[in-house]
C-alpha cells in the first residue's frame, strides 16, 4: 500500500570535507543502547542488524519464529561510518537526485556542493588569498522502505532539495551550516571522550538534539512527515521551507489517493464549482506565511459554500483563471475541498466512511459547535438520500435556516456526507431508414404485448427521443455525443 510506505524510516545529515566524510546527525536514534543490550541478554553493537533469518532453537527445542524487522532496526544495521561513506557522494553527483537501495532500505537525497570560500588577507602580503572551505558538500537523506512508491520517492527528494537550497543560501550568507557542523562535531568528540572515561557506548545524537537548531529542524521535518504530511520549517529562524506530502493528506477512508489522480482532479475544476474551506477563516489566515500572495487572502475572505467560483472571482476582483489556481493550491495542501454550491435541490447522503460512533470526538465537537443538536440524530436523517429542502423543517422559524446550512457545511468539512448527482443520459432511437429486425427473429421472452423490446416504439413510448435520469455519486455518461447531436438536429 502506498499509504503504509509513505512515512520515512529516518532522516540523516552527512557532510564531506577536508576532514573526511562525517555523519552529523540521524533521527530516530537509539537513546539507551546499554539498556537495549541488557534486554536482549547479549552484548551486541548498538548498530548491529537483528537477523530474522537465523533458525536457532530455544531451550524447549522449538524453532524461533521469524520476526520482521522494524523500521528502526533497518537503519540501525548501518553504522555511522558506513552511512557517512555511502551517503557522502563525490562532487560530480552534486545537484542531482541521489537514490541508493541496500537490502530493504532505500536512501533518497540531493547532495549539494558548497561554493563558499574564506578570503584571508595577510599583514605581510596584502593580496587576498582564497582558502578551501572545511566542508565541501553535504547531503540531507531520507531513508525509506525499499518497496516505497515512486511518487513518494520523488516527493521526499523534492523536500531534500528544498532543504539543501536553503542551507546552501544560509551558508553563503552567514556560514550557518559550518557553524552547526562545528558544534555537532565538538559534541560528538565530547561524548566519545566521556564514553572512554565512563565506559559503554553512548549516543551523541541525544546530546546534539537540544543544542543544535539544525538537528531540531530535521527532527521536526521527520515527525511532520510521519504524522500530518505538512512540513513548515524556518531554517536559521530566517528562511521558510514549506512542503506537502499528498499521500498523508488526501485519502478516502484508509485508501490513499495517488498524486497523479489529485492533479487530474484539480484540472477538472469548473466555474460552477464552489470552494469549501476545511477550517474557519481566522485559523486559516493565521497559518499563512507573512509573504503570501494578497490574492490568496482575498479568496479566503470572499469564499462561501453557496457561491460558485465565478461569483467568487467577481467578489474578490480577480481573474477566473487565477481563482482556479488559488483554489487548486488550497485543495492540494488540504485546506479546502471542491463542492457544488449549496442549494435546496442538492441531495446528500451519509458517507460510507463516516464515523458514526456515539462517543466519538466528532460528536463532541458538533455538540460544542451547535448546542442543542446531537450528531448521530442529525446523521440519521441522511441515512437515505435527502435534499436540503427536505432536511429543513418548514415549521421552523426563519432564523434557524442559516444554522441548518452551517450544520451541513460542517458535516461536509468532516467528510461525513457525500453529494448525489442526477445525470441525464440521452438515448436516440435509430432512424426510420434503418432495417428493423423481424418480429419472428426476436425471442419470445423479449416480446411484450406483441411488440418487441428492441423496436424504437417500445423504448420511446411514443417519443422519438428518450431522456433517462441516473442518480449516482459521480460519473457522466454520454455515448457518441457528436452523433447524437447530429441526429437530433436532423429530426
Amino acid at each position: 500500500m502506498v499509504g503504509e510506505n509513505s512515512s520515512p524510516i529516518s532522516v540523516i545529515l552527512v557532510s564531506s570535507g577536508s576532514k573526511g566524510n562525517k555523519l552529523l546527525f540521524r533521527y530516530p536514534f537509539q537513546k539507551n543502547p546499554e539498556q537495549q543490550a541488557s534486554q536482549t541478554g547479549t552484548q551486541r553493537s548498538r548498530y548491529s542488524l537483528n537477523s530474522s533469518g537465523d533458525n536457532t532453537d530455544d531451550q524447549d527445542g522449538d524453532a524461533r519464529e521469524e520476526c520482521p524487522l522494524t523500521d528502526e532496526q533497518m537503519v540501525e544495521g548501518f553504522s555511522d561510518v558506513i552511512l557517512a561513506t555511502i551517503l557522502a557522494t563525490k562532487s560530480d553527483m552534486c545537484g542531482k537526485k541521489f537514490e541508493l537501495k541496500i537490502d530493504n532500505v532505500r536512501f533518497v537525497g540531493h547532495p549539494t556542493l558548497l561554493q563558499h570560500a574564506v578570503v584571508q588577507v595577510s599583514k605581510t602580503d596584502p593580496s587576498p588569498k582564497r582558502e578551501m572551505p572545511t566542508m565541501i558538500l553535504f547531503n540531507v537523506v531520507f531513508a525509506l522502505r525499499a518497496n516505497a512508491d515512486a511518487s513518494v520517492i520523488n516527493c521526499l527528494h523534492n523536500l531534500s532539495r528544498r532543504i539543501a537550497i536553503v542551507l546552501q543560501h544560509e551558508e553563503r550568507r552567514c556560514q550557518y551550516l559550518t557553524r552547526e557542523a562545528t558544534l555537532i562535531l565538538a559534541i560528538q568528540d565530547e561524548v566519545t571522550a566521556m564514553a572512554e572515561t565512563k565506559g559503554g557506548p553512548q549516543s551523541p545524537f541525544h546530546h546534539i538534539l537540544p543544542k543544535c537548531k539544525l538537528a531540531r529542524d530535521l527532527k521536526e521535518a521527520y515527525d511532520s512527515l510521519c504524522t500530518t504530511g505538512v512540513v513548515q520549517l524556518h531554517i536559521n529562524n530566517w528562511l521558510e521551507v514549506s512542503f506537502c506530502l499528498p499521500h498523508k493528506i488526501h485519502c478516502v477512508g484508509s485508501k490513499f489517493i495517488p498524486p497523479e489522480a489529485i492533479e487530474g482532479s484539480l484540472k477538472a475544476i469548473r466555474p460552477y464549482h464552489a470552494l469549501l474551506l476545511l477550517k474557519d477563516e481566522k485559523s486559516l489566515l493565521n497559518e499563512l506565511p507573512l509573504d503570501c500572495s494578497p490574492a490568496l487572502v482575498r479568496v479566503i475572505k470572499s469564499t462561501s459554500a453557496v457561491k460558485n467560483l465565478q461569483q467568487l472571482a467577481q467578489d474578490a476582483d480577480l481573474a477566473l483563471l487565477q481563482v482556479f489556481q488559488l483554489a487548486a493550491h488550497l485543495v492540494y495542501w488540504g485546506k479546502a475541498i471542491i463542492i457544488y454550491p449549496l442549494c435546496e435541490n442538492n441531495v446528500y447522503m451519509l458517507s460510507p466512511n463516516a464515523n458514526v460512533g456515539l462517543y466519538s470526538s466528532l460528536s463532541d465537537q458538533f455538540s460544542c459547535q451547535f448546542p442543542g443538536h446531537d450528531l448521530p440524530c442529525v446523521l440519521a436523517r441522511f441515512s437515505l438520500p435527502v435534499s436540503l429542502s427536505e432536511f429543513k423543517n418548514p415549521l421552523a422559524p426563519p432564523g434557524q435556516e442559516p444554522q441548518l446550512i452551517q450544520m451541513v457545511v460542517w458535516m461536509l468539512q468532516q467528510q461525513l456526507l457525500i453529494q448525489l448527482h442526477t445525470y441525464a443520459c440521452l438515448m436516440v432511437p435509430p432512424s426510420e431508414e434503418e432495417v428493423r429486425p423481424r418480429e419472428e427473429d426476436v425471442p419470445f421472452t423479449a416480446r411484450v404485448g406483441g411488440r418487441s423490446l428492441s423496436t424504437p416504439n417500445a423504448l420511446s413510448f411514443g417519443s422519438p427521443r428518450v431522456v433517462m435520469l441516473l442518480r449516482g455519486q459521480a460519473g457522466i455518461i454520454f455515448s457518441h455525443v457528436g452523433e447524437v447531436i447530429h441526429r437530433i438536429c436532423q429530426q
